[in-house]
C-alpha cells in the first residue's frame, strides 16, 4: 500500500465532507428541519442538525468508488470486502430514518439484526476463534452467526451510546480510523476506505466540536460502528487473527466501560436497557462543572492511551496482551479516582441496596406514565396536562411541582412539609428555553402519608416524571400546533385539583433553583 494512495484518501473524505457540511447546515436552517424533536437526554440547549451523518456516508461511498475504478475493480472481487461499503450504507440508511422519525428502539434492533445477518451471510462473519497464546484455532460453526451478529451489532450501538457532547463520538472513530488503516494495511482497498473516511471525520470535526454546529446523529453512528465492525473482521481473516479483532476493543475501552455501567444500572433499577438518560460519564463530567470542551478533550487523552495499547497489541501480535490489560485496567482505575466515580463503582453494596429499593417505585412511575400519556392525546390545554403531572407527582411523594410555561408560573404545593428542608429536582422543557418542571422532596414527608426515599430514587422519579411530561407537552404540540401556554387551546373542564397560585415573570427572572 502506497502512503500516496491513503493520502489521497484523506484529502478525498476531507473535502467530500468539508463541502457536504456547510451545505446541510444550511439546508436544515432554510427548512427549519434538523431532524426529530430535541430529547431530555441531549445537552444541547439549542436546535442542532442531525444530518452530518450524510456527509460521512457519501465521503465513503466517493472514495470507494474512485479508489476502485482507479485499481481495476479491485475492491469487488472479494464478496465480504465488497460488503463493507454496502453494509455501512445500509445501516447508515436505518439511523437516518430514526433521525428524521422515531422508529423506537425495538424496530431499530430489529432492522440491526437483519442487516448484520445479511452481512453475515453475504461472507462477513467470524467462522473462527483463535485461542489467545496459542496456535490453537476453533471452528465456531453454528455459533457464527450469532458472534458476528453481536459483534456487528454491539459495534455499531457502542459509537452511537458515547455519541452525548460535542465532538467525542466524531474524535474517538477518528483514532479508530487511524488504528484500522494500520490493521488493514494487507487487505486491498479497506484500508483506502478507511482513510478516506478519516479524511471525512477530520472536516466533519471541524463543524461538530464544541460549541457544535452539527450532529452525526444516529445515521453516522450506525455508520461508523458497522464499518469499523465489518472491517474488524475483515482484517482478522475471519477471526483467526486474534489481535486484528481486540486491537480495536482498547480503543473502544470508553464506550465499553460506560456502555456495561447503563446496562447494569437500568438493569437493577427495573428502567428499559434502552432508554437513554443523562447518568453517562460525559453527562457526570459535564454536571461536575467541567466544560463542554475540557470534558472531550480529556476523553480524547484517554482513548490516545488506549489507542496507542491498540497499536501495541496489533504490533506484537497479541503478545503480552495480559500485560496490556493489567495496564489499561489501572489507567481506568486512576481515571475514576480521579474524577470520584470510584466511590459510587466500588461501594457495591449500598449501590444495590438503593437500585432494588427504587426498582419497586420505578415501575409504579412508569405505569403512572403509561397513563400520562394516553391523557397527552386527550388533554385539550396544557393546563390539563399540568394537572395530570400534580396527580402524578402527588402519587409519587414529592412535596411541590412547579412548572412555567412561557412566561407563566404556577406552583402547586402537595403537602404541609417545608421543601426548604429537603431538595429539589428541576427539568428544562426541551425545546423550549424558558420552561421547566421542578419537583420537591420535603425531609419529613411522612405527615403526608408517603414513606420516605433516598434522594437517588427521587432524582431517578424526578427524572421519569420530566421525560413523560415532556412527551405529552411534544405531542399536545404537534397535534394542536399552538404555544405552549397554560391557557392555550379549548377550555375543559377542570380535573378537580386545586388551582395553583399563578406567577407572571419576565423570561430574565426566573428563581433560581433552590438546593
Amino acid at each position: 500500500m502506497k502512503w500516496i494512495e491513503l493520502l489521497t484518501a484523506i484529502l478525498v473524505g476531507l473535502a467530500t465532507s468539508f463541502t457536504l457540511i456547510p451545505l446541510l447546515i444550511q439546508a436544515s436552517r432554510r427548512q427549519a428541519f434538523v431532524g426529530r424533536n430535541h430529547e431530555p437526554h441531549h445537552t444541547h440547549t439549542v436546535p442542532v442538525s442531525r444530518l452530518g451523518g450524510v456527509a460521512l456516508a457519501v465521503a465513503m461511498v466517493v472514495v470507494a468508488l474512485i479508489f476502485s475504478c482507479l485499481s481495476g475493480l479491485d475492491f469487488f472481487q472479494k464478496n465480504e470486502r465488497y460488503l463493507v461499503v454496502p453494509g455501512s450504507v445500509a445501516m447508515f440508511g436505518l439511523g437516518l430514518w430514526d433521525d428524521l422519525f422515531v422508529l423506537g428502539a425495538r424496530r431499530k434492533l430489529l432492522g440491526q439484526l437483519l442487516i448484520a445477518s445479511a452481512l453475515y451471510f453475504g461472507g462477513i462473519g467470524i467462522a473462527h476463534f483463535r485461542i489467545p497464546f496459542t496456535w490453537q484455532i476453533i471452528d465456531l460453526g453454528l455459533w457464527a452467526w450469532p458472534i458476528t451478529v453481536f459483534w456487528l451489532v454491539a459495534m455499531t450501538n457502542l459509537i452511537n451510546l458515547i455519541d452525548g457532547v460535542d465532538g467525542l463520538a466524531g474524535g474517538i472513530s477518528l483514532m479508530l480510523m487511524v488504528l484500522l488503516v494500520y490493521v488493514s494495511l494487507q487487505n486491498g482497498l479497506v484500508p483506502i476506505v478507511a482513510a478516506g473516511v478519516a479524511g471525512a471525520l477530520l472536516g466533519f470535526l471541524r463543524f461538530n466540536f464544541p460549541p457544535a454546529r452539527i450532529y452525526m446523529g444516529d445515521g453516522g453512528a450506525y455508520f461508523l460502528g458497522c464499518f469499523i465492525g465489518c472491517s474488524t473482521i475483515v482484517c482478522s481473516q475471519k477471526g483467526t487473527l486474534f489481535a486484528a479483532l481486540v486491537a480495536p476493543l482498547f480503543v473502544l475501552a470508553l464506550p465499553i466501560i460506560d456502555t456495561s455501567l447503563a446496562i447494569l444500572r437500568r438493569g437493577i433499577r427495573g428502567l428499559p436497557l434502552f432508554r437513554p438518560d443523562r447518568k453517562h460519564i460525559h453527562h457526570r463530567l459535564l454536571a461536575s462543572g467541567h466544560s463542554r470542551r475540557n470534558v472531550v478533550l480529556g476523553l480524547y487523552g484517554f482513548t490516545a492511551f488506549f489507542l496507542a495499547l491498540g497499536f501495541a497489541i496489533f504490533y506484537l501480535h497479541g503478545q503480552y496482551f495480559p500485560l496490556f490489560l493489567g495496564a489499561g485496567s489501572l489507567v481506568i482505575i486512576l481515571a475514576s479516582r480521579k474524577f470520584n466515580f470510584s466511590r459510587e463503582w466500588y461501594s457495591v453494596g449500598r449501590v444495590l441496596g438503593n437500585s432494588l429499593e427504587a426498582r419497586a417505585e420505578v415501575q409504579y412511575a412508569m405505569s403512572l406514565l403509561r397513563w400520562l400519556a394516553l391523557e397527552g392525546d386527550r388533554a385539550q390545554t396544557p393546563g390539563q396536562l399540568a394537572e395530570d403531572v400534580v396527580f402524578i407527582a402527588r402519587k409519587l411523594g414529592f412535596a411541590h411541582v412547579r412548572i412555567r410555561l412561557e412566561n407563566e408560573e404556577k406552583v402547586w404545593p402537595l403537602t404541609g412539609s417545608e421543601v426548604e428542608n429537603g431538595f429539589c429536582f428541576r427539568h428544562g422543557l426541551p425545546g423550549h428555553a424558558n420552561c421547566f418542571l421542578e419537583v420537591g422532596v420535603a425531609k419529613a414527608s411522612a405527615g403526608a402519608g408517603v414513606p420516605i426515599k433516598c434522594e437517588a430514587t427521587c432524582e431517578i422519579l424526578a427524572d421519569l416524571l420530566a421525560e413523560g411530561w415532556a412527551k405529552a407537552i411534544a405531542d399536545w404540540k404537534k397535534r394542536r400546533q399552538l404555544p405552549v401556554r397554560f391557557d392555550a387551546g379549548r377550555s375543559a373542564p377542570s380535573t378537580g385539583i386545586a388551582a395553583a397560585p399563578r406567577i407572571n415573570l419576565p423570561d430574565a427572572e426566573i428563581p433560581p433553583l433552590a438546593e
